[in-house]
């Protein structure tokens, strides 16, 4: 199908998605989605969706806080009681005329409410249908709480850095939302190219377990072929499987990344004798905590522009450690266009990480920002040729809501 409202708007121009999601994957995944030109609807309840209450670092907006900005760009909203018989009946007509629908629910929640795939598929049987969980369809872990703290500490991933006897450490992102919201929007492309050869439409389950445990490919299996125990030195090292110096080290005035240097060229530059006849792939390993040091106590006399200036044209993979300060401000991200830029209706003047994939015939763009609860409600109504007066009616029922400040007669564009 197409939207009127976006005429030839990027490579999925023509789509119309779904999104019943909350929180961070779902969202996440639809907002690329909208970047690339589909029309998503963001289906959220008439009070709006749980993450515009819950501002992450207590980030809060105008009318929109930061968290849910950052997450629904390029998203209509349909503020609608999907528990009311009349609510699912337009939910429905959507689906009719819809390509992907994709939600979160807890376990059960799509089945009780009447939207689960096999329900949606006799109504379309070409939608693709995407069901994101924290462990899984079923299974003994399928009601527990799928948090990306908590999967982040089931999947091992802690236990891959720092020191023997300090505590775990837990990636400084929301990593596995993130990750699962890209492996969530890598299966839409997928099916959608599977039912452009076929005209057949699919159910797709994603499960945040298993997208954390994938992401550690490597690192598992050395673990599972290799034979090589997860074990943590006692310098803070920042891989257990990757040889050492290979960390985060402390400078003058800063600090500094440093992976896994020619040992003799490193000495040279360090002004370290002992490091000019080991073999990085094997005093690498046997003498990890006692390089460890050593690097370290080295670099904290200099400040980190002066490492880099010695470091960096030797050929030395070695990088500053950045602040969100500092990365805004970067050369190579002001040249890349990293972020965009945007005015908002209600939040003023938005700045936030744009889109990462390029095309050179059809890039990602920006034609609207995150929506207020309910914006679109009488435009996607009228879409679906919902009458004004009925409209009213499921107003008055509290059936759907609307944050529009026009008057009721007046019709979408």
């Amino acid at each position: 199908m197409t939207d009127p409202r976006r005429p030839d708007s990027g490579i999925l121009s023509g789509y119309r998605v779904l999104d019943c999601s909350i929180a961070m994957a779902g969202p996440f995944a639809g907002q690329r989605l909208g970047d690339l030109g589909a029309d998503v609807i963001k289906v959220e309840p008439t009070t709006g969706e749980w993450q515009r209450h819950a501002a992450a670092g207590g980030a809060r907006g105008n009318q929109i806080n930061v968290s849910f900005l950052s997450l629904n760009r390029n998203k209509r909203s349909l503020a609608v009681d999907l528990k009311a018989p009349e609510g699912r009946e337009l939910l429905y007509r959507l689906v009719a005329e819809s390509d992907v629908f994709l939600q979160n629910y807890r376990p059960g929640v799509a089945a009780r409410l009447g939207v689960d795939y096999e329900s949606l598929r006799a109504i379309n049987p070409s939608l693709v249908y995407v069901s994101i969980s924290g462990y899984g369809e079923d299974g003994p872990y399928r009601d527990r709480p799928g948090q990306d703290l908590l999967l982040q500490a089931l999947s091992g991933a802690m236990l891959s850095a720092g020191a023997a006897g300090s505590p775990p450490q837990p990636a400084g992102q929301y990593l596995v939302d993130a990750v699962t919201a890209s492996t969530a929007f890598e299966a839409v492309i997928a099916a959608l190219l599977h039912r452009e050869r076929t005209g057949e439409g699919q159910q797709v389950t994603v499960n945040m377990l298993d997208v954390i445990t994938t992401l550690q490919m490597q690192e598992i299996s050395v673990f599972t072929m290799g034979g090589v125990p997860q074990e943590r030195s006692e310098q803070p090292h920042a891989h257990v499987y990757i040889r050492a110096p290979y960390g985060a080290f402390a400078t003058a005035d800063g600090y500094l990344a440093l992976a896994m240097p020619n040992m003799p060229t490193l000495g040279r530059l360090l002004d370290e004798p002992s490091f000019a006849e080991m073999d990085g792939e094997i005093d690498g390993w046997t003498r990890r905590d006692e390089i460890h040091a050593v690097v370290a106590d080295k670099l904290r006399t200099r400040t980190t522009s002066e490492w880099l200036d010695i470091l960096q044209p030797a050929g030395v993979w070695v990088a500053p450690v950045y602040s969100y300060a500092d990365l805004v401000d970067d050369e190579q991200i002001a040249h890349n266009g990293t972020f965009v830029e945007y005015d908002h209706p209600t939040e003023g003047r938005v700045k936030t990480p744009g889109f990462p994939y390029r095309f050179s015939r059809t890039p990602a763009r920006i034609d609207r920002g995150a929506p207020l609860a309910g914006e679109h409600t009488r435009e996607i109504l009228d879409d679906l040729g919902v009458t004004g007066d009925e409209v009213e009616a499921l107003l008055a029922a509290g059936v759907v809501a609307s944050s529009e400040v026009r008057e009721p007669s007046q019709r979408s564009a």
